[in-house]
């Protein structure tokens, strides 16, 4: 490759910093590889025309030479980076000192005549006059050692941390364990603040079959079928459904250990209390208990907001066992949008049911024609005191649910696929999805298994 002199690798800079040229179309127009402009560009940001400078054969001292490996060891810079960094015309050249010091040892760095190397058995019996700086050589030798047990170490302890987050002791004796043979274990053990004792007693339990591997098995199956929802509460309660006793404490340490947690956090609502409505009273009074199915129901209406539309989701909840009875849809929040939604729920109802229907003070709830078909089937409206939300809000827990649970976990492709997706969801919410109010069952395994008994 022809050399260029120090007013070229300036004009071709200049033309790089300007802007005038890229590094391919620099390197094209006199003939060089694009590296090398690189290389000039970041020599004379770091260095100016000094970096830029020609020179000759270059005798480096042995401190010099330890101290680009340690700076490239500690930081783990580029040969490229390193070489601006040191003002060495190649990176070559520090590659070339990394595999001398790891193929022959650290006399190999130690200047001899050009073109020879010392081979590591002379480098034992050199002779320690002709080495007046040997000590100092050893020391950095060792810190270079140190170094390179450092990274390594936090490399693989650093690449854990971001899979599972808290590193335990189980974790660094693996790490330990994995880098035996590279490095002595008892300066690993020292790095990674573990007595050697515990380091042996983990060891020796590592190969042992792991007595909650089933344990372990059914929980992570059951987070996933559920897509993250349950949390190590709901997971032990199905547990117990499946026959498997165990502790919430270990199912929470458990999950915690296979970065398990549940997705869902609910947000808490707030409103004021307000004067009692005129329409019809109170008479729930927040007791939210019911002992029979068809005894007690409450109903509300919620906003969706998907693809700059609105959605208005009106359904019903028997307060028996938190089922959905049924529920409606549309776009707007019409009354025909109740009044359909009370057709379906009447289809629900037995002769001999004495029902409650609660509801808050929306205008659809007091409509005559509302009133008049609750009267028509036998049945006694219910309204909450104005703006106060806590009167009906086995309802507000429902939707914050939902949406927790649903709308914030999924993505659609469109309304056609929301609803698709929410009929689902309202499947599952109540064929599977446990409550522990419901002693670990789902609100429909509750009512059938009541009606047995009854």
């Amino acid at each position: 490759m022809a050399k260029f002199t120090e007013e070229q690798k300036l004009k071709a800079v200049q033309s790089y910093l300007l802007g005038k040229e890229s590094y391919h179309g620099i390197a094209e127009r006199i003939g060089i590889d694009h590296k090398s402009v690189i290389k000039w560009v970041a020599l004379f940001k770091e260095h100016g025309m000094e970096g830029l400078k020609l020179r000759g054969y270059t005798i480096y001292s042995n401190e010099f030479k330890l101290d680009v490996l340690k700076y490239m060891i500690e930081t783990g810079a580029s040969l490229l980076d390193i070489a601006v960094k040191f003002n060495i015309p190649s990176p070559f050249t520090v590659l070339r000192w990394k595999n001398q010091l790891e193929r022959v040892g650290i006399g190999a760095l130690i200047q001899t005549k050009k073109g020879r190397l010392p081979l590591k058995q002379n480098n034992r019996n050199l002779d320690k006059k002709s080495l007046p700086n040997e000590v100092s050589v050893e020391k950095m030798q060792a810190e270079i050692e140190r170094l390179r047990m450092e990274n390594a170490y936090f490399k693989k302890v650093e690449c854990l941390s971001s899979k599972q987050g808290k590193i335990t002791k189980q974790d660094k004796a693996q790490v330990v364990y994995e880098l035996r043979h590279e490095f002595p274990v008892k300066k690993l053990v020292e790095l990674a603040g573990l007595p050697r004792s515990t380091y042996y007693f983990i060891i020796k339990n590592m190969n042992r079959p792991d007595p909650d591997m089933d344990l372990k098995e059914m929980i992570h199956t059951i987070y996933h079928e559920h897509e993250g929802r349950y949390g190590y509460r709901r997971i032990r309660d199905e547990l117990v459904n499946r026959g498997q006793k165990v502790n919430c404490k270990k199912v929470r340490r458990i999950m915690n250990k296979l970065g398990l947690k549940s997705l869902v956090r609910l947000k808490k609502y707030r409103s004021y209390k307000g004067r009692v409505g005129k329409i019809a009273p109170n008479i729930l009074e927040r007791n939210f208990k019911a002992d029979k199915p068809n005894e007690k129901w409450v109903t509300d209406i919620t906003e969706f907001k998907l693809f700059g539309e609105k959605l208005y989701l009106s359904p019903v909840l028997d307060l028996f066992n938190g089922e959905i009875i049924t529920y409606t849809i549309g776009p707007r929040p019409t009354y025909s949008l109740v009044s359909e939604m009370l057709e379906k729920a009447f289809s629900r109802l037995s002769e001999g049911d004495q029902l409650l229907m609660h509801s808050d003070q929306g205008w659809h709830y007091q409509m005559k024609q509302y009133s008049q078909a609750l009267k028509e089937r036998g049945i006694t409206q219910s309204m909450s005191r104005k703006g106060n939300c806590y009167d009906n809000s086995v309802m507000e827990n429902f939707f914050g649910i939902l949406k927790s649970e649903f709308l914030y976990l999924k993505e659609f492709e469109s309304i056609e696929h929301f609803k698709l997706e929410l009929a689902k969801y309202i499947e599952y919410y109540n064929n599977k999805r446990i409550k522990a109010k419901l002693k670990g069952q789902s609100p429909i395994q509750y009512r059938t298994l009541s009606q047995q008994a009854a």
